[in-house]
């Protein structure tokens, strides 16, 4: 994962950040949003809370909270949206999972986790009312077709204050993202499991923690697969940054550095 801010990424990777396209941006905020929108996720702040609210534990939460926006579907519909867990892994989680609560009452209270886990990190940063503003346009002006966690999650109320909305946008904007990504590597022929292994050749840590057991695939050949979902997951979130200016987009990506720092100086 790329540890420097947007605007690191920006310069180094198209020199001035005036003004971007909408590709350019998608590069530059991408890593940001994958690494630090998902981070509250399997959190251990966020996994010290499962079992005092009912649940066996983090995992479940974790389930029922993320696909909470699907609301009290079939197992096999939340296999669909999550994309790259092991099926049976997911069919074993979630009817116990979205029992606790239910899907409405779970989506509430998630909800809540990610903003406060954002403004414990967030509160005080410069920039986030405007950069709220920014991403909420880009993930408002975006297409949804294909694409249900992400529809869920933006249809999810925003709060008003600007460290908790920044940091579910962010969330929104991953999901958006890893939606897109499960089409773009499926339509690259590439398989749930591929795609895992693909994404940190040599490491299995990631196919582990989805629930996909060994022998592991040789994924050598399929390198090329993966440079051609990386490109076409920019191209199908395109879309949303097109409703700003090049000016709005760099501007974008200059305020994304001071979050994604205090996220990472914060643990």
């Amino acid at each position: 994962m790329d540890r420097r801010t947007g605007a690191e990424v920006a310069r180094t990777t198209f020199g001035s950040v005036d003004e971007l396209s909408s590709l350019d941006a998608v590069r530059a905020l991408s890593p940001i949003f994958a690494s630090f929108g998902s981070k509250f996720m399997l959190h251990p702040e966020t996994m010290a809370l499962a079992e005092p609210a009912g649940y066996a534990n983090g995992f479940f939460l974790y389930a029922a909270g993320r696909g909470s926006v699907l609301g009290d579907v079939a197992a096999d519909v939340v296999v669909a949206a999550f994309g790259f867990m092991q099926p049976d892994l997911v069919r074993s989680i979630w009817p116990p999972a979205i029992a606790v609560e239910g899907a409405a009452a779970a989506c509430r209270r998630y909800t809540e986790i990610a903003c406060a886990f954002g403004r414990s990190r967030l509160d005080g940063v410069a920039g986030l009312e405007r950069f709220a503003e920014l991403l909420a346009k880009v993930l408002d002006s975006a297409s949804v077709v294909g694409l249900p966690l992400f529809a869920g999650w933006r249809a999810v109320p925003r709060p008003d204050d600007a460290a908790g909305r920044a940091y579910l946008l962010m969330h929104v904007a991953r999901e958006w993202r890893g939606g897109a990504h499960v089409l773009a590597t499926r339509a690259a022929g590439l398989g749930p499991l591929e795609a895992v292994l693909t994404n940190a050749p040599g490491t299995t840590g990631g196919a582990k923690m989805f629930g996909w057991a060994d022998p592991y695939p040789d994924i050598s050949d399929l390198m090329e697969r993966r440079a051609r979902a990386d490109h076409l997951t920019d191209v199908l979130v395109c879309d949303g940054y097109d409703a700003l200016t090049g000016t709005e987009r760099a501007e974008l990506v200059e305020l994304a550095g001071p979050i994604a720092e205090a996220i990472t100086s914060a643990a």
